[in-house]
Order: C-alpha cells, then sequence, then structure tokens
C-alpha cells in the first residue's frame, strides 16, 4: 500500500512584498509586509517557528511567471492566513 503524501502549504515572497496589491499576490497587511524579501528570509522565519521548510528556487509566483523568485513549502496544520501572518511578524525588518 503507498504511503500518503504530505501536504505542503505554499509560500510565495510576492505574499510579503509591500509594494504588490492585494490584486498582485499580497496576502498579509501592509504593515507586516517588506520592500523586498527573499526566499531565504522566508525560509529563516518558518525555521524560526520551529517548522522544516522546504526551498525550490526554481519556481516562479503564476501572476508573475517570468520572475523566478522561488517559493517555500511548508507542512503545517493551521490555516495558511494565520500561517502567513506568524510568518509576517518574525520576518526580518
Amino acid at each position: 500500500m503507498p504511503q500518503k503524501k504530505e501536504k505542503y502549504t505554499v509560500i510565495y515572497p510576492e505574499y510579503f512584498m509591500s509594494r504588490n496589491t492585494k490584486a498582485e499576490g499580497r496576502r498579509v497587511p501592509k504593515k507586516l509586509a517588506r520592500a523586498t524579501i527573499t526566499v531565504e528570509d522566508i525560509e529563516k522565519a518558518v525555521k524560526s517557528l520551529g517548522m522544516n521548510p522546504v526551498v525550490e528556487k526554481d519556481k516562479s509566483y503564476p501572476r508573475f511567471w517570468f520572475k523566478n523568485r522561488g517559493r517555500v513549502l511548508v507542512s503545517s496544520t493551521m490555516p495558511k492566513t494565520e500561517l502567513l501572518k506568524k510568518i509576517g511578524q518574525v520576518l526580518p525588518k
């Protein structure tokens, strides 16, 4: 019998970029957003929350398919919006 595949929450840097509007993909309030952010910043923030992230640097946010900023996969049981707010709170300023 095959093992059950683990579910991941996908997190893109665009979720935390303050210059993006909500329509362009920002998913956190402006007070938690940053001007510039990398997948390495998100990876450090997720690790500080005690989770194990998986970084995929060759992926891109679908709306901005031409910018390969990468993405982070996180195995988490909490709702995505709650997870994004927690990550936004521990991101470097």
